[in-house]
């Protein structure tokens, strides 16, 4: 029984460092790198749709809670194969670049509404403008992610085909969110969908997922060789 469950932790060895640097890539742009642009000037691109989209407080709650969805749907994808889980996380790595690049290039911001005081979605809602400045816009990287965790299943035959509609339904709240509490505009929704689908789609038609591979294989090897 032991011997059979060190096999299966093994077969299932290969998902954490890709998944640890699809995690260090993305704090190393929006966390560290993209900030230095906080003080230069921003452009707002707000449009007479972002106008017209009223603010709904309750939508806090899956602004928020999309993290669970993001863990649960980023080992889940890894899980499918050495293979899938490399090209997978390529893709996510190579779309930090374009939104490094906008956000080193065309930092943006908007304009949040005053909160009428009241309830506690309201308390919560204006909790996430304290924590988190309106810059690092354009493109969504709410969009982005959570898009991943959907595309990251989309077809898969031993995903269960109503998690994969879950997943898309989950998706497009979380846009929808990212909307209705003003923390982003439109189009970049649509900049966010759009990043994640092209690199997905390169690094499922390339070979490009290797470069990473070897650099995982290499870690664990010396990682395998202190732990004798």
């Amino acid at each position: 029984m032991k011997e059979k469950k060190n096999k299966k932790i093994s077969a299932y060895s290969y998902i954490a460092l890709p998944l640890l640097a699809c995690l260090a890539v993305n704090f190393l742009v929006y966390s560290i790198i993209a900030p230095m642009t906080d003080s230069w000037k921003h452009y707002d691109l707000t449009t007479a749709f972002d106008r017209a989209v009223p603010v709904i407080p309750e939508f806090v709650i899956i602004y928020l809670g999309c993290y669970i969805f993001w863990v649960v749907n980023y080992i889940l994808i890894a899980a499918q194969g050495k293979e899938y889980c490399y090209r997978f996380a390529t893709a996510d790595i190579m779309a930090r670049l374009p939104c490094l690049l906008f956000f080193l290039f065309l930092p943006t911001t908007n304009v949040r509404p005053v909160l009428a005081d009241g309830g506690i979605w309201e308390f919560v809602l204006q909790f996430v403008y304290d924590m988190d400045a309106p810059t690092r816009l354009f493109p969504s990287i709410h969009c982005l992610v959570s898009w991943f965790c959907y595309i990251g299943i989309r077809g898969r035959k031993n995903i269960p085909k109503w998690y994969q509609i879950f997943s898309c339904i989950f998706a497009l709240l979380v846009c929808a969110s990212t909307q209705f509490t003003k923390q982003h505009y439109i189009v970049d929704v649509f900049g966010g969908i759009i990043i994640a689908e092209v690199t997905y789609y390169i690094s499922f038609h390339t070979n490009c997922y290797r470069l990473l591979e070897r650099i995982c294989d290499r870690i664990w090897e010396r990682i395998y060789k202190r732990g004798k």
